[in-house]
Formats: C-alpha cells, sequence, structure tokens
C-alpha cells in the first residue's frame, strides 16, 4: 500500500508562504508536464512567472528511427507548445547530452547561474533519490538533475565565493526559500497540490508530446490514476486529482547562516 502523504509535516503553507517566480528544472522535455504541470498551470493561473530548465535536448528520446535526425528540434518544439498550454514561455536549455547527465560542476555552475538570474521563490526539481516502487521515475538523468540542483541549491547559489565569475559577473548570491521535488520516492512526499481544475490543461500538455507516446491511451490512463492515488492518499474529496512533492525550506525565519 503506497505511503499517506503528511501534508501536516510540509513547512509550506499556502495561506501564507507567497510565490510569484518559479524556477523548474528538469533532465527532459515533457518531464515536467507528467511530473508538475498541473501545479505550474495553478500557478500560471493565478499571476506566478513561471520558467523552466531542460537540461539535455532529449536526443535518446523517442520511439520511431525515423525521428532520429530531427528528434532535438522535434522535441524543442513539443516542448514549447506545452509550456504554452500551461502558461509558460520562458525555457532555458543546459544542451547536455541525453543519458549522460551527472553533476558536474559546469552543470551545477550552470544551475547556480539561472537560479541566480531569476531569483525565484520556488526551485521545482526532479528528485535525487531513486524511486523503488517505479524505477520509471528513476531514469540516470532523472537523479542528477536532483543531485546537481540539491547541490546547487545549498551552498553554491547563497554562497557568494562559490563559483566567483558568475559574481563578477554582476550575478549576486541569493538565498533561496524554497526547493521542491518531485518524481522521487513516495515517502519523501510531504505536499500536495489538488490539481482538479487544471487536468484537462496537464494532460493536453502531456499529449503534445507526440514523439514520446507508443500508446497513448495507456499513458492518459496511467497520468489520472496517478493523481487520483495522490489525492487519495492525501485524503482529498473522491473524484479529486492531485500532484504530490517533497518541500523542503531552504531558507527561511528560522534559518542560520551556515548552518
Amino acid at each position: 500500500m503506497a505511503a499517506l502523504i503528511q501534508q501536516d509535516q510540509s513547512p509550506f503553507n499556502p495561506e501564507i508562504h507567497r510565490v510569484e517566480r518559479v524556477l523548474c528544472f528538469a533532465a527532459h522535455p515533457d518531464d515536467i508536464d507528467f511530473g508538475a504541470a498541473g501545479t505550474i498551470a495553478a500557478w500560471t493561473a493565478a499571476g506566478v512567472q513561471v520558467s523552466y530548465c531542460i537540461m539535455t535536448d532529449g536526443d535518446a528520446g523517442g520511439f520511431d528511427p525515423a525521428h532520429r535526425a530531427d528528434i532535438i528540434v522535434m522535441r524543442d518544439a513539443e516542448q514549447r507548445r506545452a509550456a504554452q498550454l500551461v502558461g509558460v514561455s520562458d525555457i532555458h536549455y543546459l544542451h547536455e547530452r541525453d543519458g549522460y547527465l551527472e553533476p558536474t560542476h559546469d552543470v551545477m555552475r550552470g544551475v547556480v547561474r539561472l537560479i541566480r538570474e531569476i531569483r525565484p521563490d520556488v526551485v521545482l526539481s526532479m528528485h535525487p533519490e531513486r524511486n523503488w516502487r517505479r524505477i520509471q521515475k528513476s531514469h540516470p538523468d532523472h537523479l542528477a538533475v536532483g543531485e546537481a540542483v540539491t547541490r546547487a541549491v545549498y551552498p553554491a547559489v547563497e554562497n557568494p565565493f562559490a563559483y566567483p565569475e558568475l559574481a563578477e559577473a554582476g550575478l549576486e548570491a541569493y538565498k533561496l526559500p524554497w526547493l521542491w521535488l518531485y518524481a522521487g520516492p513516495e515517502e519523501r512526499e510531504n505536499h500536495v497540490v489538488d490539481v482538479t481544475g487544471h487536468v484537462d490543461a496537464k494532460l493536453q500538455a502531456i499529449h503534445v508530446h507526440v514523439s514520446q507516446h507508443p500508446d497513448v491511451a495507456a499513458m492518459e490512463a496511467a497520468v489520472r490514476q496517478g493523481m487520483s492515488v495522490n489525492a487519495q492518499r492525501a485524503g482529498l474529496p473522491a473524484g479529486q486529482s492531485a500532484e504530490a512533492f517533497h518541500v523542503v525550506a531552504v531558507n527561511g525565519p528560522g534559518t542560520i547562516a551556515g548552518f
């Protein structure tokens, strides 16, 4: 049986903590749409500015050999159309090779640079821990994203002496308030977002990634079921849909510098 989501253990309270800017990290085009497009649609509908950073070009994805020569351009176009459906137009790439992503200092420097540029209230990232119940969530590139972003968030983003060339270029250190992680182990999840009103937008965004779906009907059924299970685990009323996250408070009223 899946573990219950302990909502009361989440340090984030949407009634108190204001979110105006969000920066989302993913390994491949379509990862964000599967993991968090409902939440992102809710954010943008409320006026939140959301940006994406896709670390690879998704060049090893797809199922049709005929797409190989054009897969990077195809997947970029799919991601941009999908993003528009949930209110996002600002998309960045690190252009790492699909299947070869590692949490190197070059990658972490790119993450720190973008966080310092955008200065979001929330960084949303794939989880650095493997999900043993559904290992497909834990592609090695996914884990690398989680590790690179988590390392970058603390301490590099807020350390003025980390990657000093960034500060010299005018990108000053920044204390990030929140880190939200998706696609991780269920037992880590401590926060749910009711996305019942944004299920159609999420599914439309996922459907755009036609190069990745050999069985569209099975994909949609699995996504709907996953959101329904999340809602049940969180004790939401029958018929509701939810996305689940591991929310970490990085900097807040009780944070002591260096600890």
